[in-house]
């Protein structure tokens, strides 16, 4: 099957739940012996330079990037405020050139499916529609609106917290708008199915999991065996910020006067001056900014924390760390889309109080640690096999494209 994916970020280094979730679509579909060609916005922010890809990547697509501007600035932002009714982390994302970049793509090659990587490439249906019949698949990662809402609901800051819930009331206009604009719609989660099916979605439809390739997460050998707890995700996400920062104020001092040497290493690129000046004032927490070997980081530490107010979809770092043999404590909203059993593959907590209870007791039970990791890293290799995930998905597109 010839596949034309189109991103909104680069789908390489594998660094943050977004591009790992991209790079495992077209790892998987390489693997099924598709022919695919990548359309990717290459940001200032996140740029990759396509001739420095590995070679086991390189080979997989024929990559194409366009060098888009997605930057935030004040005075584009306040521009879109007072003088638009999109929402402004959708409109950074609406580019002509790149439009034009896709057109020339659509007329050189032909194809049975096109999919796009999440909802701010929906503005570009209309563009590929006036120039090919190929139908088009909407890959939800998340339900956008929804972070953001939740991201209110947890904002103190009364101007803030103004200026979030219009973006998030657009938002969710925005992606109402594009139900059923798409030929096949392809959500991450069966939560977010449910949901977009009750916004009235009508055409057929895919749950499709982001997997993850279990051959590969190597367990590196631990440097030691001192118990640490652990964070790695993107740290320029307001989620992420918002709910390390809640787990430190409320959760922190307690845990460490109940186990003074323990340590917290928060890991991850792109984090803010204010946020990494916020989090080094509390005591025994390291911060280790963007980190060159993940299995490594992975293998050094003992009980990842995912403490999110907010957020949509599911966290691929969890799965990640599912793979990598590792206990994991989370919120209900973090562990989202995952389906994994409290006190069996994962922990879940949703306050300061479970939370506390939920560390003291995995550190006092180092055996029950063992015992969730491996039941942990046994639901990942039955439930989220990229190989089979990624061949439902061509079975779906190949029982609803005539003669694909």
């Amino acid at each position: 099957m010839r596949i034309l994916i189109i991103t909104n970020k680069f789908p390489y280094p594998p660094k943050d739940g977004g591009v790992i979730a991209k790079l495992a679509i077209i790892t998987g579909l390489y693997q099924s012996n598709c022919q695919i060609t990548v359309a990717s916005m290459n940001t200032l922010k996140h740029y990759t330079d396509p001739d420095t890809l590995p070679q086991n990547i390189k080979k997989m697509a024929d990559f194409r990037a366009h060098k888009t501007n997605t930057n935030i600035s004040i005075l584009t932002a306040l521009k879109n405020l007072i003088f638009s009714k999109l929402p402004y982390n959708a409109e950074r994302f609406i580019n002509k050139d790149f439009s034009n970049f896709l057109i020339k793509i659509l007329k050189e090659k032909e194809f049975d499916i096109i999919q796009l990587e999440g909802l701010y490439l929906c503005p570009y249906i209309q563009t590929v529609k006036k120039i090919t019949n190929t139908p088009v698949s909407y890959r939800a990662h998340n339900i956008e609106h929804e972070i953001w809402d939740r991201t209110v609901e947890n904002t103190d800051n009364p101007i803030k917290k103004w200026y979030l819930k219009i973006l998030a009331e657009r938002l969710k206009k925005f992606e109402k708008n594009f139900i059923n604009k798409y030929d096949f719609l392809v959500p991450i989660s069966h939560r977010d199915a449910s949901i977009l099916n009750s916004y009235g979605n009508t055409k057929p439809f895919h749950v499709c999991q982001t997997g993850i390739e279990i051959s590969k997460t190597t367990l590196a050998p631990a440097l030691d065996n001192t118990p640490t707890l652990f964070h790695l995700g993107g740290l320029d996400w307001t989620p992420n910020q918002q709910g390390l920062i809640w787990f430190l104020d409320n959760c922190w001092e307690t845990i460490i006067a109940l186990m003074p040497e323990l340590i917290f290493r928060i890991a991850g690129r792109n984090a803010p001056d204010w946020f990494i000046n916020k989090i080094t004032q509390f005591k025994n927490v390291e911060f280790c900014d963007e980190i060159a070997d993940a299995s490594q980081f992975f293998a050094d530490n003992t009980i990842m924390v995912v403490p999110l107010l907010a957020g949509s979809g599911m966290r691929i770092k969890i799965i990640e760390g599912m793979a990598y043999k590792k206990a994991i404590i989370s919120t209900s909203i973090g562990a989202e889309g995952i389906d994994a059993i409290h006190k069996k593959e994962i922990f879940i907590a949703n306050s300061a109080t479970e939370f506390i209870e939920g560390v003291n007791y995995l550190l006092k039970n180092p055996d029950e640690i063992s015992i969730i990791a491996e039941n942990a890293y046994n639901f990942v290799s039955e439930k989220f096999n990229n190989t089979i995930l990624t061949k439902d998905l061509l079975k779906f597109y190949e029982s609803n494209i005539p003669n694909a």
